[in-house]
């Protein structure tokens, strides 16, 4: 019986950690001007958000074939998320033209002078 609510703590626990990184996120998209600070809010948000939260269902549900399936989400979402914000950043890097104007940026000429 205590293990029973240690497992529902711990799991309630996660889910409210993943559903603050969620909302911390969307916070942080309103609140940046810039994409490139969007994005980076909204990968790290994602990535911490998803994991906490699939995690707190992979330890309500126990030990059974749905963990197996959530451990895979996981993984294939730790996977993909970081990848696909690198190449929508990349992506912004490449055909924005004012780039220098919003970011800080090192370039060749800066460098030599």
């Amino acid at each position: 019986m205590v293990f029973e609510w240690i497992r529902f703590i711990a799991g309630t626990g996660l889910l409210v950690i993943g559903v603050a990184a969620f909302l911390l996120e969307i916070l942080g998209v309103f609140k940046f001007r810039y994409v490139l600070n969007r994005m980076h809010a909204a990968a790290m948000g994602d990535t911490l958000g998803i994991g906490a939260v699939l995690a707190g269902l992979m330890i309500l549900f126990g030990f059974r074939f749905v963990t197996f399936k959530l451990a895979l989400v996981l993984v294939f979402l730790w996977c993909a998320s970081p990848v696909s914000s690198h190449l929508i950043s990349r992506l912004e890097c490449t055909i924005n033209e004012d780039l220098e104007k919003s970011c800080e940026i090192e370039t060749k000429k800066k460098r030599q002078e």
